[in-house]
Formats: C-alpha cells, sequence, structure tokens
C-alpha cells in the first residue's frame, strides 16, 4: 500500500502548483511596478516607426508633384534627407530594445527563489527525484520477482501495481508543471516583447524597399507636360490646366511640411526622457567615484561593477538621443527645403495666374473690338442701303462673318498650337458634313436663293404646282403663302415650307419672275361668228383690249424695259396686247394675249373678258338674220 509520507507529499506538491500558478500573477503585476531602463514602450516604438514610415512615404506624393528641374533637385536633397532619418529612426528603435532586453533580464535574475520560474523549476526538480526514486524501487521488486519464492511473489506484484499507480500520479503532476511553466515562459511580458520589437523593427525596415534608393527623375506625362510649360505655346486652356496645378501642388506641400512639423515635435517631446537619463547617470556616476575614493576589496569591486552597468546604460541612452538630436536637425532642413519648394511654387503660380489674366484679356479685347466693329457695321447698313432685300443680305453677312472671326479668334486662343486647331477644325468639319448633309445643302441653297435672279419676301413664285408668296426666307427653309392660281389668285389660306436644297433638285422646278418685275401675260382663246369678216374683227379684239389695258400701260411698259435692262435681252418683246386668229375648217379662233399686274390680274381679266364678249355681241347682233 502507498504510505502516508507520500500520500502527504502528493498533496504538498499539488498545493504548491496551485501557489506557483498564483505567483505567477502576482509576480507579472509587481514586475510592470519595477523602475524603467528604456526610454520608451514597446507600444511606443511601433507607433513612432509607423508615423515616421508614413512620412516617409509622402516622398511618393512629391515625385508625382515634381515635374520641373528646381522640383528634382529639391526631391533628391528631400530624398537623401528622409533616408538618413528613417536610418535613425531605426537606430534608436533598436536601442531603445536592447534597454527593454535589459530590463527583462534584470527582472528575471532579481527575482531569485521567490521568482515563479524559479519556484516551478525546485518544483520540477523534486518531481523529477520522486519519480527516479518510484522507478528505481520499481525495478528492484522486478528482480526480486523472478527470484522471491512463490509465497512471496503475490506480495511483490501487490507493491509493483501500487509504485505503479504512484508513477502515473507523479508523471500527470509532471505535466502539469511542464505546462505552467510554459505558460510561465509565455507570459514573461518584458522578455518575450522586447525579443518580438527587434523582430518587429526588422521586419518594418524590410518593408519599406524604397529605402536607400535613388529618386525616379520624372514620368514620361510629366517631362512632356514641364516641356509645354518650356515651350510658351500655351492656350487659355493649358494656362488655366498649369495655374490649378500649381495650386494642387501649393497645397500638396504645404500637408507635407505640416506632417513633417508634427513629426518634429514628436521626437522632440521625446529626446526630453533620455536626456533626463543621461544627467541622472551623471549623478550617479559622481557618486560612486565618491564612494570609490573610500572603498576597498570587496566594496570596491562592488562599485566597479556598478560603473560598468552605469556606463553600458549611459551608451545605450546615448545611442538614443543622439540619432533623436540629429533626427530634429535633419527634419528642420527638411522643411527648410520645404519652404523654399512652397516659395517657388508661389512664384510660378502668380506667374500663370498673370499670364492667363493677359491672355483672357486679350480675349475680351479682341472680341469687344470684333462686336464692336459688328455693330458699326449694322449701324452702316441701316444708314447707307435702304432696299430690303440688299440689307438683309449685307446684315446676313455680318452675321456669318461675326460669328466665323469669334470662332477664329477663340479656338486660336484656347488651342496650344495652330496645328492642333488646324487638325481638330479637319475633323469637326468632316463630321458636320456628314452628319447634316441636308442641313448644309439647304444653307449653300439659300445663297443661291438670294443671288441676282434669287427670291425675297413678297415675291410671287412657283415652286412644282404650288403657287405662292414668299412670306419668309429663312437660312435652311422658305415659307409661301398658298395662293389659288385659278381666277383671283387669292390666298387659299395655307403656308407651305420647302427645304432651300430644292433648287439643286431636278425634278422640282422654281419659277419666279425678275426682281422689280410684277406683270404677266394672260391668254384668252375665243370662237369666232361664222361668215364674220375675220380680219374686221381682229381690230376691234385688239382695239377692245388695248383700251383696257392702257389704264395700266404705264406701269406695263415700265417693266417691260426693267426686264430687258435686267436680262440684256430682247426677248421680253413690247407690252402691248396681241391677237393671233387659227383658221379651221369648222371655225375661226381668235387667241388674246394682254399684260397683266400680278396685283389687279383678277381686275383686269374681267374687264378684258367683258370688252371681248361686247365685241363679238356687237359683230353677231350686226349680221343679216338669215347668216
Amino acid at each position: 500500500m502507498m504510505s502516508a509520507r507520500r500520500i502527504l507529499e502528493s498533496t504538498a506538491s499539488v498545493a504548491l502548483a496551485v501557489l506557483a500558478l498564483l505567483n505567477v500573477f502576482v509576480s507579472a503585476a509587481s514586475a510592470a511596478e519595477e523602475p524603467r531602463k528604456a526610454v520608451l514602450t514597446v507600444d511606443e516604438v511601433v507607433q513612432i516607426l509607423d508615423e515616421t514610415v508614413d512620412w516617409y512615404r509622402t516622398l511618393g506624393a512629391q515625385q508625382q508633384t515634381a515635374n520641373q528641374p528646381s522640383d528634382l533637385l529639391i526631391l533628391y536633397a528631400n530624398h537623401q534627407t528622409a533616408d538618413k532619418v528613417m536610418d535613425l529612426a531605426f537606430d534608436f528603435a533598436r536601442a531603445n530594445a536592447e534597454l527593454l532586453s535589459s530590463e527583462a533580464d534584470s527582472a528575471k535574475n532579481d527575482g531569485g527563489a521567490a521568482s515563479p520560474a524559479n519556484a516551478l523549476n525546485q518544483m520540477q526538480n523534486k518531481v523529477a527525484e520522486q519519480r527516479l526514486a518510484i522507478q528505481t524501487e520499481m525495478e528492484a521488486n522486478r528482480r526480486l520477482l523472478s527470484t522471491a519464492a512463490k509465497k512471496d511473489k503475490a506480495l511483490l506484484q501487490e507493491q509493483i501495481a501500487e509504485l505503479q499507480g504512484e508513477l502515473d500520479l507523479v508523471n500527470a503532476r509532471h505535466n502539469l508543471l511542464e505546462t505552467m511553466a510554459d505558460f510561465t515562459g509565455e507570459n514573461d511580458t518584458r522578455g518575450a516583447r522586447a525579443s518580438a520589437l527587434k523582430v518587429q523593427i526588422d521586419a518594418i525596415a524590410r518593408s519599406i524597399p524604397s529605402l536607400n534608393a535613388a529618386p525616379a527623375l520624372a514620368s514620361g506625362a510629366t517631362l512632356a507636360s514641364a516641356s509645354s510649360v518650356a515651350s510658351g505655346r500655351l492656350g487659355i486652356w493649358d494656362l488655366a490646366s498649369n495655374v490649378i496645378g500649381f495650386s494642387r501642388k501649393i497645397n500638396t506641400i504645404d500637408a507635407i511640411n505640416q506632417r513633417t512639423a508634427a513629426l518634429q515635435a514628436v521626437f522632440t517631446d521625446i529626446r526630453s526622457a533620455p536626456l533626463e537619463k543621461l544627467k541622472a547617470f551623471s549623478a550617479r556616476g559622481d557618486i560612486l567615484a565618491a564612494q570609490a575614493d573610500g572603498a576597498t576589496g570587496t566594496a570596491l569591486r562592488g562599485v566597479r561593477d556598478q560603473f560598468d552597468t552605469l556606463a553600458w546604460l549611459f551608451k545605450q541612452t546615448s545611442s538614443i538621443l543622439i540619432p533623436l538630436n540629429k533626427e530634429i536637425v535633419l527634419l528642420g532642413q527638411y522643411r527648410h527645403n520645404l519652404n523654399n519648394w512652397h516659395a517657388a511654387l508661389q512664384t510660378q503660380y502668380r506667374e500663370a495666374l498673370k499670364a492667363l489674366g493677359i491672355r483672357v484679356g486679350i480675349l475680351a479685347a479682341l472680341l469687344a473690338f470684333v462686336f464692336a466693329a459688328a455693330a458699326m457695321w449694322r449701324r452702316a447698313v441701316f444708314h447707307y442701303v435702304h432696299e430690303p432685300r440688299r440689307r438683309f443680305q449685307l446684315l446676313l453677312a455680318r452675321k456669318i462673318a461675326i460669328w466665323a472671326v469669334v470662332v477664329a479668334i477663340v479656338g486660336s486662343t484656347f488651342a496650344s498650337e495652330f496645328g492642333s486647331l488646324v487638325t481638330f477644325a479637319g475633323l469637326l468639319t468632316a463630321g458636320l458634313a456628314v452628319a447634316m448633309q441636308s442641313i448644309l445643302v439647304s444653307i449653300v441653297g439659300y445663297f443661291f436663293l438670294i443671288g441676282k435672279y434669287g427670291i425675297r419676301v413678297g415675291d410671287r413664285v412657283q415652286i412644282g404646282s404650288v403657287s405662292g408668296e414668299v412670306i419668309e426666307l429663312g437660312l435652311v427653309r422658305l415659307h409661301l403663302m398658298e395662293l389659288n392660281d385659278h381666277g383671283s389668285m387669292g390666298p387659299t389660306g395655307r403656308v407651305v415650307a420647302f427645304a432651300n436644297s430644292i433648287v439643286f433638285q431636278a425634278s422640282g422646278g422654281l419659277f419666279k419672275q425678275i426682281p422689280g418685275v410684277n406683270i404677266a401675260w394672260h391668254e384668252i382663246t375665243l370662237k369666232l361668228p361664222s361668215d364674220c369678216d375675220s380680219a374686221q374683227m381682229k381690230v376691234k379684239l385688239l382695239e377692245a383690249v388695248t383700251g383696257v389695258i392702257q389704264e395700266y400701260s404705264v406701269e406695263i411698259e415700265r417693266q417691260t424695259k426693267q426686264i430687258q435692262k435686267t436680262t440684256a435681252s430682247s426677248s421680253g418683246g413690247d407690252a402691248h396686247p396681241q391677237v393671233q386668229l387659227h383658221f379651221s375648217i369648222s371655225a375661226v379662233e381668235a387667241l388674246v394675249r394682254y399684260p397683266v399686274q400680278l396685283q389687279h390680274a383678277a381686275e383686269i381679266d374681267e374687264r378684258v373678258s367683258r370688252a371681248l364678249l361686247n365685241v363679238i355681241s356687237g359683230v353677231a347682233n350686226s349680221l343679216p338674220r338669215g347668216a
């Protein structure tokens, strides 16, 4: 059976294990209260490195902003300075990590036997001794079992079984102690975090591939932009783009300068802690120097050990303070470069804004001159040209000329180069010619319609089978008030619209009178009475028509001469009525032709037909009744 001593020892071992587990948490809490040797904690070191890396990456924004030789020089200087700042940041971070490691080692060594790790080691040693003693006793009983008498074998087997159970219990306690020892090692916050900090610092350093790399000069688009600025062939659009670009660059540089100032302030705040520690180390050294003067033997060796520790701490703390001082100086130089860049950009911004203002002023002056000349042109037309048709043509030419000049001025002002303007105008013209073919043909037809023999508002024209009076002549189409060509030639109440392209259509004819002429020739066919004197009848008919036309002869004569003058031809004939006889077997017919004024056409036709009927009736009544 298991002895009472071993049962008590097992119970005591379990109690010690529980106490050791509690001691782990108590020691972890008390460790945070020990005096610190390091300047910064692990989290503070990582945070400062992250801020410094983020600041370093602003070089990418500067590289995108730099597009001129002076910008590239400042960018190169800033890149070199930023590389040094990053190197110094990693130097002071590694120095602080060494102090954190030393702090963790000191806390572990100063704990002595009371520390959780030492207590667990002692318990593991005791359990190992117990396990070895049990295993030794079991081997001895197994040897006795092979040579013992039959009556003693049963007792030896019971003892071996009892020892196996005791060994299982000891092995379980050993596993528990190993788990607690691993947990204690994992919760050694100072040692573990100090080691992890070194690894993290190296990982952050490797995450910056561009560190100590030469900056790229510029992209192709940037160099192209710089060359266009240098060429000076800029339009308003490019000048406005330059002004906006300079404004964005200034804002970018200001933002980077603010981030640099914030990082410089962080380093300035950190510098106070190592500076105070160095002052404390110096004071402690003076005290140790005074103690060394009167110390001998063992006391002198203790002072020497303290001197060595103090010198190492002074050196490590100096390794933190010196990079911080250098970083503050380098960041000041970095900000000085940014301020110079900002000043240069401000000058370029003002120059670009001035050039844009001058170009806009020139554009406004040219447009004002063009519109003033247009106003003078319009006044001259109304003053010197009284004929409506001619006035309309001149005003239309004025409008076309004005907008053509305006488009040319605006296009040449906004375009960077004349060649690009010509190319754009050619492509635009080709696109319009395809998309607006019908409209363009109508516009061209408009100029044919207003030509020498063209039409104007008030003219009576015939297009195809439609007769009407022109009431509007536009750039694309014309409108006619439809007239009834049967009898009175009065309006039907309908308005007809035709595209000006009708002049180019083979199927549609455009009939109109010569400008300034308002007469037409009408015809009447009469059947003469039988057995009448045709020659005498012709004379009487001609006299009757002439008597009616006599009232309008003056205006008809004038317009007839106008036709001959305008056409430079005598084919217009005279303005006298004509009577022609057509003889046939069955009857004699008289064709009467006479000129009429269109505005009096219905009245003249009525009077002529009445006069002709009177002549025929008188001749018929004078004939013998048997005829």
